[in-house]
């Protein structure tokens, strides 16, 4: 089903009180906080990307000992997730520092390890962040005519075994995401970011460069230095891209993709049924698990609610920011769910089985 209109969010006067009266809880809590928590971002900022470039060096320099050699690119993968979490992602959105320079040279932390920048700004900030869950919209979702994630998206006969080959096909998401998905939106002008944006030419000789120097330092330069074959070091390279895939969609499938999300659909002309604020949590979960872990290497995942109701948020505020998100929304009978992260996962998989068949069983009948 192709959406032409622009979604447009209802207009309630009442939600948009409630809202600013909830932003307003939250930005003094965040100033309070401020200065206790400054110094954690900058220690993230210096210490996750010389862990990360530490870790590459030790490959180049051992790495002719394959054990040595496959160790490090898998903590590579593990890095490349930890620096994405807590430092890419809130240098995209503007909140890691102040000025906006030197967040846009974090960034190009995506475009290090093959990933375009450009182009998820794009996807992330203003389709995503602006159209969780709306088909046709949501950038996020939109990645293979595989998966039937929407309950009223298209349908097709191999959809009925997607809940057993998607899983299969996770370990490759990142090759989909660096090799195929970033070109498509590049060059097909059928795709989402196309409705919303021309891409000027600039960012195109950027794209093959940045490609080409992720294939360089990880494949060519490695074996140019090290007394490695090119099975091992492709080798490495597969433990590097399937370990970030894998663990990457633990922290990506569950915020939104579950059946107990909702998926709003548009009328005709766009018109979309909930207000900004009350569809943010109506499509988005909270994971449940929360330690010193998930908070220090994992960027406070889990607080993902918090992240798309004040995406201006860093995520070390989020803690705090949620347990208001939490009160506020139950004084004012909105929506607020939170899940153990197993059963986050699980609820995925419920959700590819549901739409595995034309129906939606989970959709109400009369």
């Amino acid at each position: 089903m192709e959406l032409i209109a622009k979604p447009v969010f209802a207009k309630l006067e009442a939600e948009r009180d409630m809202f600013l009266e909830l932003r307003k809880q939250v930005n003094q809590t965040v100033t309070t906080l401020e200065k206790k928590r400054r110094w954690l971002i900058t220690l993230k900022a210096i210490v996750f990307p010389s862990l990360y470039l530490a870790t590459y060096i030790a490959a180049l320099l051992y790495g002719s000992n394959v054990y040595i050699l496959y160790t490090c690119y898998a903590l590579l993968a593990f890095l490349l997730e930890i620096n994405f979490l807590n430092l890419t992602h809130d240098a995209v959105h503007n909140t890691l520092f102040s000025r906006k320079w030197i967040n846009s040279l974090y960034a190009y932390f995506l475009d290090i390890i093959g990933a375009n920048s450009y182009i998820f700004k794009i996807r992330h900030i203003r389709l995503h962040h602006n159209y969780p869950n709306v088909m046709g919209w949501d950038s996020d979702f939109e990645q293979s005519p595989m998966a039937r994630v929407f309950p009223h998206g298209e349908y097709s006969k191999m959809h009925r075994y997607q809940y057993i080959y998607l899983p299969l096909l996770y370990p490759l998401y990142l090759f989909n995401w660096l090799f195929i998905r970033d070109f498509k939106d590049f060059f097909k002008k059928n795709t989402i970011v196309w409705k919303i944006n021309t891409i000027p030419t600039i960012e195109y000789g950027k794209l093959f460069f940045f490609k080409a120097l992720f294939v360089f330092n990880f494949i060519i330069l490695p074996k140019m230095v090290l007394h490695v074959t090119w099975g091992e070091i492709i080798t490495a390279f597969l433990i590097m891209m399937f370990t970030a895939s894998s663990t990457s969609l633990i922290f990506l499938l569950s915020p939104h993709a579950t059946p107990e999300s909702e998926f709003p659909l548009p009328d005709n002309k766009g018109q979309l049924p909930d207000t900004w604020f009350r569809h943010q949590l109506a499509t988005t979960n909270d994971v449940e698990n929360d330690n010193w872990f998930t908070r220090f290497f994992l960027g406070s995942f889990n607080y993902h609610i918090a992240h798309h109701v004040f995406p201006y948020v860093n995520h070390v505020y989020y803690p705090e920011v949620t347990q208001q998100i939490q009160a506020f929304a139950k004084k004012n009978n909105l929506p607020y769910r939170s899940f153990p992260l197993w059963r986050s996962l699980y609820n995925h998989f419920r959700l590819l089985k549901a739409n595995a068949v034309a129906e939606n069983i989970f959709e109400e009948t009369m």
